[in-house]
Protein backbone atom coordinates (compact mmCIF):
# COMPACT_ATOMS: atom_id res chain seq x y z
CA UNK A 1 0.00 0.00 0.00
CA UNK A 2 1.01 3.44 -0.72
CA UNK A 3 3.26 5.26 2.16
CA UNK A 4 3.25 8.37 2.99
CA UNK A 5 5.32 10.81 2.56
CA UNK A 6 6.58 13.74 4.40
CA UNK A 7 4.94 16.19 2.54
CA UNK A 8 1.53 13.82 3.33
CA UNK A 9 2.13 13.77 7.40
CA UNK A 10 2.81 17.40 7.33
CA UNK A 11 -0.57 18.06 5.58
CA UNK A 12 -2.40 15.53 7.62
CA UNK A 13 -0.59 17.06 10.91
CA UNK A 14 -1.44 20.75 9.93
CA UNK A 15 -4.95 19.53 9.23
CA UNK A 16 -5.35 18.42 12.69
CA UNK A 17 -3.95 21.46 14.23
CA UNK A 18 -5.87 23.59 12.46
CA UNK A 19 -9.18 21.54 13.33
CA UNK A 20 -8.33 21.55 17.16
CA UNK A 21 -8.34 25.17 16.86
CA UNK A 22 -11.60 25.32 14.99
CA UNK A 23 -13.52 23.41 17.03
CA UNK A 24 -12.02 25.27 20.35
CA UNK A 25 -13.23 28.57 18.63
CA UNK A 26 -16.67 26.98 18.07
CA UNK A 27 -17.42 25.37 21.23
CA UNK A 28 -16.15 29.16 22.97
CA UNK A 29 -18.88 31.17 20.90
CA UNK A 30 -16.05 32.33 18.58
CA UNK A 31 -17.45 30.63 15.64
CA UNK A 32 -20.72 30.49 14.54
CA UNK A 33 -22.74 27.23 13.37
CA UNK A 34 -22.86 28.23 9.88
CA UNK A 35 -19.06 29.37 10.00
CA UNK A 36 -18.01 26.28 11.54
CA UNK A 37 -19.99 23.72 9.14
CA UNK A 38 -17.88 23.41 6.32
CA UNK A 39 -14.93 23.35 8.27
CA UNK A 40 -15.95 20.28 10.60
CA UNK A 41 -17.21 18.79 6.87
CA UNK A 42 -13.90 19.09 5.73
CA UNK A 43 -12.81 17.14 8.20
CA UNK A 44 -15.61 14.11 8.16
CA UNK A 45 -17.61 15.53 10.62
CA UNK A 46 -21.54 15.40 10.61
CA UNK A 47 -23.61 16.89 13.44
CA UNK A 48 -26.56 14.69 13.39
CA UNK A 49 -29.69 14.73 15.58
CA UNK A 50 -28.30 12.05 18.38
CA UNK A 51 -24.45 12.61 17.76
CA UNK A 52 -21.73 13.18 15.80
CA UNK A 53 -20.38 11.14 13.19
CA UNK A 54 -16.79 10.94 12.08
CA UNK A 55 -16.09 9.61 8.74
CA UNK A 56 -12.72 8.37 8.40
CA UNK A 57 -11.06 8.01 5.00
CA UNK A 58 -9.37 4.17 3.62
CA UNK A 59 -8.25 5.17 0.18
CA UNK A 60 -9.26 3.23 -2.24
CA UNK A 61 -10.15 0.36 0.87
CA UNK A 62 -6.27 -0.58 1.78
CA UNK A 63 -5.20 -0.71 5.28
CA UNK A 64 -3.21 -2.81 7.46
CA UNK A 65 -3.20 -4.43 10.81
CA UNK A 66 -1.67 -1.63 12.40
CA UNK A 67 -4.00 0.98 11.56
CA UNK A 68 -6.87 -1.31 12.36
CA UNK A 69 -5.48 -2.03 15.47
CA UNK A 70 -5.69 2.06 15.93
CA UNK A 71 -8.71 2.01 15.22
CA UNK A 72 -10.13 -0.51 17.66
CA UNK A 73 -8.44 1.45 20.09
CA UNK A 74 -10.19 4.87 19.31
CA UNK A 75 -13.49 2.94 19.43
CA UNK A 76 -12.82 2.17 22.67
CA UNK A 77 -11.73 5.55 24.54
CA UNK A 78 -13.81 7.86 22.29
CA UNK A 79 -16.62 5.40 20.75
CA UNK A 80 -19.31 2.97 21.65
CA UNK A 81 -16.62 -0.42 21.09
CA UNK A 82 -17.39 -0.42 17.50
CA UNK A 83 -16.95 1.15 13.77
CA UNK A 84 -19.19 0.75 10.67
CA UNK A 85 -17.62 0.02 7.18
CA UNK A 86 -19.58 2.35 4.57
CA UNK A 87 -20.47 1.35 1.27
CA UNK A 88 -17.58 3.33 -0.25
CA UNK A 89 -15.18 1.14 1.52
CA UNK A 90 -14.15 3.99 4.71
CA UNK A 91 -14.86 3.20 8.23
CA UNK A 92 -17.04 5.50 10.39
CA UNK A 93 -17.43 6.23 14.89
CA UNK A 94 -20.98 7.08 14.81
CA UNK A 95 -20.92 8.34 18.54
CA UNK A 96 -17.59 10.60 19.40
CA UNK A 97 -18.47 13.78 21.27
CA UNK A 98 -17.53 16.40 19.25
CA UNK A 99 -15.07 17.37 21.98
CA UNK A 100 -13.44 14.40 21.07
CA UNK A 101 -13.12 14.76 17.97
CA UNK A 102 -9.36 16.55 17.57
CA UNK A 103 -7.61 14.15 19.89
CA UNK A 104 -9.32 11.03 17.37
CA UNK A 105 -7.78 12.83 14.34
CA UNK A 106 -4.68 13.48 16.57
CA UNK A 107 -4.44 9.62 17.03
CA UNK A 108 -5.61 8.65 13.33
CA UNK A 109 -2.46 10.99 11.97
CA UNK A 110 0.41 8.45 13.87
CA UNK A 111 -0.80 6.36 12.01
CA UNK A 112 -1.44 8.00 8.83
CA UNK A 113 -5.10 7.98 8.26
CA UNK A 114 -7.38 10.94 8.33
CA UNK A 115 -10.59 12.39 7.65
CA UNK A 116 -10.22 14.74 4.95
CA UNK A 117 -12.77 14.97 2.44
CA UNK A 118 -14.84 11.94 3.61
CA UNK A 119 -17.89 14.92 3.22
CA UNK A 120 -18.43 17.83 2.01
CA UNK A 121 -19.25 19.48 -1.76
CA UNK A 122 -15.82 18.00 -2.74
CA UNK A 123 -14.41 15.10 -4.35
CA UNK A 124 -14.41 12.10 -2.44
CA UNK A 125 -12.47 8.83 -1.78
CA UNK A 126 -11.00 7.47 -4.91
CA UNK A 127 -12.66 3.69 -4.54
CA UNK A 128 -11.24 0.43 -6.68
CA UNK A 129 -12.20 -3.47 -6.75
CA UNK A 130 -11.49 -4.59 -3.58
CA UNK A 131 -9.61 -7.32 -4.96
CA UNK A 132 -7.15 -4.43 -7.21
CA UNK A 133 -3.30 -6.11 -7.84
CA UNK A 134 -4.61 -9.68 -6.69
CA UNK A 135 -7.63 -10.09 -9.19
CA UNK A 136 -7.06 -12.95 -11.97
CA UNK A 137 -9.08 -11.28 -14.54
CA UNK A 138 -6.98 -7.98 -13.89
CA UNK A 139 -5.19 -6.03 -16.99
CA UNK A 140 -3.51 -4.15 -14.80
CA UNK A 141 -3.12 -2.83 -11.13
CA UNK A 142 -5.45 0.48 -10.61
CA UNK A 143 -4.14 1.43 -7.28
CA UNK A 144 -1.58 4.00 -8.72
CA UNK A 145 -4.22 5.23 -10.76
CA UNK A 146 -6.38 5.76 -7.51
CA UNK A 147 -3.32 7.38 -5.34
CA UNK A 148 -2.52 9.57 -8.39
CA UNK A 149 -6.25 10.89 -8.52
CA UNK A 150 -5.57 11.19 -4.54
CA UNK A 151 -2.83 13.19 -5.07
CA UNK A 152 -4.50 15.36 -7.48
CA UNK A 153 -7.82 15.63 -5.64
CA UNK A 154 -7.07 16.33 -1.88
CA UNK A 155 -7.03 20.10 -1.09
CA UNK A 156 -7.64 21.09 -4.50
CA UNK A 157 -8.15 24.81 -4.57
CA UNK A 158 -10.72 24.78 -7.48
CA UNK A 159 -12.98 21.91 -6.33
CA UNK A 160 -13.47 22.84 -2.33
CA UNK A 161 -17.26 23.91 -3.16
CA UNK A 162 -18.72 22.00 -5.94
CA UNK A 163 -22.15 21.96 -6.38
CA UNK A 164 -22.58 18.60 -4.79
CA UNK A 165 -20.43 15.46 -3.96
CA UNK A 166 -18.55 13.95 -5.84
CA UNK A 167 -17.58 10.41 -6.49
CA UNK A 168 -14.78 8.45 -8.72
CA UNK A 169 -14.74 4.88 -9.04
CA UNK A 170 -11.77 2.88 -10.86
CA UNK A 171 -11.86 -0.66 -12.11
CA UNK A 172 -8.89 -2.82 -13.93
CA UNK A 173 -10.70 -5.96 -14.24
CA UNK A 174 -12.32 -7.43 -17.05
CA UNK A 175 -15.40 -7.82 -14.34
CA UNK A 176 -16.69 -4.22 -12.87
CA UNK A 177 -16.09 -4.98 -9.16
CA UNK A 178 -15.64 -1.32 -8.40
CA UNK A 179 -19.22 -0.12 -8.99
CA UNK A 180 -18.42 2.31 -11.53
CA UNK A 181 -21.40 2.76 -12.93
CA UNK A 182 -22.71 3.92 -9.77
CA UNK A 183 -20.49 7.19 -9.67
CA UNK A 184 -20.65 10.77 -10.76
CA UNK A 185 -17.18 9.44 -12.95
CA UNK A 186 -16.30 5.83 -13.86
CA UNK A 187 -13.19 4.59 -14.61
CA UNK A 188 -12.72 1.43 -16.85
CA UNK A 189 -8.99 0.13 -17.91
CA UNK A 190 -9.62 -1.79 -21.14
CA UNK A 191 -7.31 -2.25 -24.21
CA UNK A 192 -7.66 -0.80 -28.16
CA UNK A 193 -5.44 -2.35 -30.62
CA UNK A 194 -2.86 -3.88 -28.13
CA UNK A 195 -2.76 -0.28 -25.91
CA UNK A 196 -4.30 0.51 -22.84
CA UNK A 197 -6.65 3.41 -21.76
CA UNK A 198 -9.29 4.24 -20.02
CA UNK A 199 -13.52 4.08 -20.82
CA UNK A 200 -14.23 7.07 -18.90
CA UNK A 201 -18.57 7.07 -17.52
CA UNK A 202 -20.58 9.84 -15.89
CA UNK A 203 -23.37 11.20 -14.58
CA UNK A 204 -24.02 7.65 -12.69
CA UNK A 205 -25.25 7.71 -8.75
CA UNK A 206 -27.53 6.45 -6.49
CA UNK A 207 -29.98 8.08 -3.50
CA UNK A 208 -33.06 9.86 -4.67
CA UNK A 209 -32.65 9.56 -8.37
CA UNK A 210 -30.74 6.33 -8.95
CA UNK A 211 -29.10 6.62 -12.46
CA UNK A 212 -26.65 4.37 -14.40
CA UNK A 213 -23.61 6.18 -15.57
CA UNK A 214 -23.12 6.98 -19.38
CA UNK A 215 -20.45 6.73 -21.61
CA UNK A 216 -18.35 10.01 -21.95
CA UNK A 217 -15.34 8.91 -23.89
CA UNK A 218 -14.81 5.36 -24.96
CA UNK A 219 -10.73 5.10 -24.94
CA UNK A 220 -8.75 7.73 -23.24
CA UNK A 221 -5.15 7.55 -23.52
CA UNK A 222 -3.85 6.90 -19.76
CA UNK A 223 -1.53 10.11 -20.06
CA UNK A 224 -5.01 12.08 -20.34
CA UNK A 225 -6.23 10.77 -17.61
CA UNK A 226 -5.99 13.69 -14.83
CA UNK A 227 -6.40 16.69 -16.95
CA UNK A 228 -9.29 14.88 -18.93
CA UNK A 229 -11.06 14.77 -15.33
CA UNK A 230 -9.96 18.57 -14.39
CA UNK A 231 -12.30 19.53 -17.33
CA UNK A 232 -15.69 17.66 -16.12
CA UNK A 233 -15.11 18.97 -12.88
CA UNK A 234 -14.95 22.30 -14.45
CA UNK A 235 -17.64 21.79 -16.55
CA UNK A 236 -19.31 20.70 -13.36
CA UNK A 237 -18.53 23.22 -10.63
CA UNK A 238 -19.42 26.27 -13.32
CA UNK A 239 -22.67 24.48 -14.41
CA UNK A 240 -23.80 22.47 -11.65
CA UNK A 241 -26.89 23.61 -9.96
CA UNK A 242 -26.63 25.29 -6.61
CA UNK A 243 -30.27 26.36 -5.64
CA UNK A 244 -31.11 22.96 -4.99
CA UNK A 245 -28.88 20.07 -3.37
CA UNK A 246 -31.32 17.85 -4.06
CA UNK A 247 -30.55 18.19 -7.85
CA UNK A 248 -27.31 19.27 -7.71
CA UNK A 249 -25.20 16.33 -8.38
CA UNK A 250 -23.80 15.77 -12.36
CA UNK A 251 -26.13 13.18 -13.09
CA UNK A 252 -28.66 16.01 -12.89
CA UNK A 253 -26.97 18.51 -15.21
CA UNK A 254 -25.67 15.74 -17.93
CA UNK A 255 -29.33 15.32 -18.13
CA UNK A 256 -30.48 19.21 -18.85
CA UNK A 257 -27.91 19.30 -21.44
CA UNK A 258 -27.57 15.86 -22.53
CA UNK A 259 -24.88 13.76 -23.89
CA UNK A 260 -24.08 15.99 -27.08
CA UNK A 261 -23.61 19.79 -25.35
CA UNK A 262 -21.91 18.11 -22.03
CA UNK A 263 -18.97 16.43 -24.12
CA UNK A 264 -18.77 19.32 -25.94
CA UNK A 265 -18.49 21.47 -22.71
CA UNK A 266 -15.61 18.75 -21.66
CA UNK A 267 -13.74 18.84 -25.12
CA UNK A 268 -13.69 22.99 -24.85
CA UNK A 269 -12.33 22.74 -21.31
CA UNK A 270 -9.77 19.83 -22.50
CA UNK A 271 -8.38 21.84 -25.28
CA UNK A 272 -6.61 24.18 -23.44
CA UNK A 273 -5.62 21.37 -20.53
CA UNK A 274 -4.71 18.49 -22.97
CA UNK A 275 -0.77 17.84 -22.93
CA UNK A 276 -0.31 20.26 -20.53
CA UNK A 277 1.53 19.73 -17.09
CA UNK A 278 -0.86 17.22 -15.66
CA UNK A 279 0.00 14.92 -18.46
CA UNK A 280 1.02 11.41 -16.98
CA UNK A 281 4.33 9.90 -17.73
CA UNK A 282 5.56 6.87 -17.41
CA UNK A 283 7.77 7.62 -14.32
CA UNK A 284 5.08 9.01 -12.41
CA UNK A 285 3.29 5.78 -12.83
CA UNK A 286 6.49 4.14 -12.04
CA UNK A 287 7.66 5.63 -9.05
CA UNK A 288 3.68 5.07 -7.66
CA UNK A 289 3.86 1.69 -8.73
CA UNK A 290 6.56 0.61 -6.45
CA UNK A 291 4.60 1.28 -3.23
CA UNK A 292 2.18 -1.44 -4.75
CA UNK A 293 4.63 -3.81 -5.74
CA UNK A 294 3.34 -7.87 -4.52
CA UNK A 295 4.38 -9.12 -0.89
CA UNK A 296 6.61 -11.36 -0.45
CA UNK A 297 5.06 -14.68 -2.02
CA UNK A 298 6.12 -18.00 -1.71
CA UNK A 299 6.72 -19.64 -5.34
CA UNK A 300 5.85 -23.08 -6.46
CA UNK A 301 3.75 -23.86 -3.87
CA UNK A 302 2.41 -27.31 -4.32
CA UNK A 303 -1.53 -27.77 -4.76
CA UNK A 304 -2.54 -29.37 -1.69
CA UNK A 305 -6.27 -30.99 -1.39
CA UNK A 306 -8.50 -29.21 1.08
CA UNK A 307 -10.77 -30.96 3.06
CA UNK A 308 -13.85 -32.29 2.06
CA UNK A 309 -16.35 -30.98 4.45
CA UNK A 310 -19.13 -29.48 2.67
CA UNK A 311 -19.34 -26.46 4.67
CA UNK A 312 -15.99 -25.74 4.03
CA UNK A 313 -16.19 -26.43 0.51
CA UNK A 314 -18.84 -23.88 0.41
CA UNK A 315 -16.93 -21.27 2.05
CA UNK A 316 -14.50 -22.01 -0.52
CA UNK A 317 -16.76 -21.73 -3.26
CA UNK A 318 -18.33 -18.07 -2.43
CA UNK A 319 -16.05 -16.38 -0.22
CA UNK A 320 -12.86 -17.23 -2.08
CA UNK A 321 -11.76 -15.97 -5.03
CA UNK A 322 -9.18 -16.57 -7.41
CA UNK A 323 -5.65 -15.12 -6.78
CA UNK A 324 -3.23 -13.92 -10.01
CA UNK A 325 -0.28 -15.79 -8.16
CA UNK A 326 -0.36 -19.78 -8.01
CA UNK A 327 -1.24 -21.17 -4.24
CA UNK A 328 -2.76 -18.38 -2.94
CA UNK A 329 -6.45 -17.03 -3.10
CA UNK A 330 -8.46 -13.67 -1.87
CA UNK A 331 -10.50 -14.23 1.20
CA UNK A 332 -14.19 -12.29 2.27
CA UNK A 333 -14.85 -12.05 5.88
CA UNK A 334 -18.48 -11.20 5.96
CA UNK A 335 -19.53 -8.35 8.20
CA UNK A 336 -23.26 -9.17 8.40
CA UNK A 337 -25.02 -11.38 10.23
CA UNK A 338 -28.67 -11.72 11.81
CA UNK A 339 -29.07 -8.84 14.92
CA UNK A 340 -26.51 -6.15 13.85
CA UNK A 341 -26.66 -3.75 10.56
CA UNK A 342 -24.28 -4.54 7.77
CA UNK A 343 -21.04 -3.08 8.19
CA UNK A 344 -20.89 -2.90 11.86
CA UNK A 345 -17.57 -4.42 13.87
CA UNK A 346 -16.77 -4.34 17.12
CA UNK A 347 -13.09 -3.28 18.73
CA UNK A 348 -12.52 -6.67 19.80
CA UNK A 349 -13.35 -8.04 16.11
CA UNK A 350 -11.16 -5.56 14.42
CA UNK A 351 -8.00 -6.52 16.74
CA UNK A 352 -8.65 -10.29 16.06
CA UNK A 353 -9.20 -9.44 11.92
CA UNK A 354 -5.93 -7.70 12.39
CA UNK A 355 -4.04 -10.45 13.79
CA UNK A 356 -5.51 -12.55 11.34
CA UNK A 357 -4.21 -10.79 8.53
CA UNK A 358 -0.53 -10.84 10.45
CA UNK A 359 -1.16 -14.27 10.23
CA UNK A 360 -2.59 -15.06 7.01
CA UNK A 361 -2.41 -12.00 4.60
CA UNK A 362 0.79 -9.99 5.46
CA UNK A 363 -0.48 -7.72 7.67
CA UNK A 364 -2.83 -5.63 4.78
CA UNK A 365 -6.30 -5.70 4.81
CA UNK A 366 -9.53 -4.85 2.56
CA UNK A 367 -12.70 -3.04 2.43
CA UNK A 368 -14.98 -3.83 0.17
CA UNK A 369 -18.07 -1.75 -1.29
CA UNK A 370 -20.34 -4.77 0.11
CA UNK A 371 -18.73 -3.52 3.64
CA UNK A 372 -17.01 -6.51 4.50
CA UNK A 373 -13.22 -7.24 4.85
CA UNK A 374 -10.89 -8.94 2.34
CA UNK A 375 -7.71 -10.97 3.25
CA UNK A 376 -6.62 -11.26 -0.35
CA UNK A 377 -2.94 -12.96 0.17
CA UNK A 378 -3.87 -16.69 1.83
CA UNK A 379 -2.37 -19.26 1.15
CA UNK A 380 -4.14 -22.00 0.00
CA UNK A 381 -2.77 -24.70 2.03
CA UNK A 382 -3.58 -21.79 4.68
CA UNK A 383 -7.40 -21.19 3.74
CA UNK A 384 -8.89 -24.56 6.08
CA UNK A 385 -7.14 -22.72 9.19
CA UNK A 386 -8.59 -19.75 8.50
CA UNK A 387 -11.90 -20.80 7.79
CA UNK A 388 -11.65 -22.90 11.43
CA UNK A 389 -10.62 -19.42 13.23
CA UNK A 390 -13.43 -17.64 11.60
CA UNK A 391 -16.18 -20.28 11.86
CA UNK A 392 -15.06 -20.29 15.70
CA UNK A 393 -15.60 -16.51 16.33
CA UNK A 394 -16.59 -13.17 14.93
CA UNK A 395 -16.91 -12.20 11.41
CA UNK A 396 -17.34 -15.00 9.04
Amino acid sequence: MYQYQPQDRQLVHDRVRQFKDQTERYLSGQLTEEAFRPLRLQNGLYLQRQAPMLRIAVPYGLLNSKQLRQLASISRRYDREYAHVSTRQNFQLNWPTLESVPAILAELAEVDMHCIQTSGNCIRNTTTDALAGVAADELIDPRPVCELIRQWSTLHPEFAYLPRKFKIAVSGSRQDRAAIYAHDIGIALCEREGALGFRVLVGGGLGRTPVIGSELEPWLPIRHLISYLEAILRVYNALGRRDNKYKARIKILLRAMGMSAFRAAVMREWSSLRDGEQTITDEQLARLGVHFSPPPYKKNLARNDLPGDPLFQRWLELNTHAHKQQGYRAVTVVLKGHGHAPGDITADQMEWLAGLADDFSFGQLRTTHEQNIVLADVEEQHLHSLWKALQARGPR
